[in-house]
């Protein structure tokens, strides 16, 4: 299904972002495709092409706003174009780095991003998976653990945008999906133990309090 050939030689930057300054971050990694889109597709129209059949939507190609934002309701795919950007990852403690035309950046719901200096041609094409949204959410905006709980929510895609069902994505997102997802069971077990061992100490307790006639004290 893939318009675009996975080329071996891509080096794949991978980030993990802590909470930062309201922004709530993610537990999946973000992505740079250090070129990612060779030189013949460096174009709106081809990068829109690429990401349609590996069935990415909503495309617009425009540049990335110049303040902390994230979104609640979608992953986002980031294709440069034309030109080149400064941009920052992850919030005021994450990090910043040079986007340039072939780069291609996966974006998780709820990791913060903003253009800090770009070239007055710099353009990025934007996508997200069916059914998710780009929804522009500033961390001033909406309570922190609302926008934690919605960005966790959001499911994985099931293509890698540039390299639909190969690539980059399924190595770094759905490895750390079922690490997460791992870490969640054991602290579910773990919780229930808990709750087991309390109502055991509960129960054992109230048969304590019983005096001396037989009769349970009320508590």
């Amino acid at each position: 299904m893939a318009t675009h050939d996975l080329d071996l030689s891509v080096a794949v930057e991978s980030y993990d972002f802590e909470p930062s300054s309201g922004i709530p971050n993610s537990r999946l990694p973000t992505l740079i495709y250090r070129g990612g889109l060779d030189e013949p597709v460096r174009m709106a129209g081809a990068a829109d092409t690429i990401l349609t059949r590996n069935m990415w939507q909503g495309v617009w190609v425009w540049s990335i706003y110049p303040y902390w934002h994230f979104h609640t309701k979608g992953h986002e795919v980031l294709a440069c174009v034309c030109g080149s950007a400064r941009v920052g990852l992850g919030g005021d403690d994450g990090i910043e780095t040079d986007l340039n035309a072939g780069d291609v950046v996966v974006i998780p719901a709820g990791v913060g991003h903003k253009r800090l200096s770009a070239t007055e041609d710099f353009s990025v094409v934007g996508a997200y998976p069916p059914g998710q949204e780009g929804d522009i959410t500033k961390p001033e905006e909406i309570d922190f653990e609302e926008a934690r709980k919605k960005a966790a929510s959001v499911p994985l895609p099931d293509t890698d945008p540039i390299y639909g069902r190969e690539g980059p994505l399924f190595q770094y997102w759905k490895l750390r999906a079922a690490d997460v997802g791992e870490h969640a069971s054991s602290e579910h077990e773990a919780a229930a133990e808990g709750e087991g061992a309390s109502e055991t100490s509960e129960i054992h307790e109230e048969r304590s309090v019983t005096d001396k006639s037989g009769a349970t004290s009320e508590k």
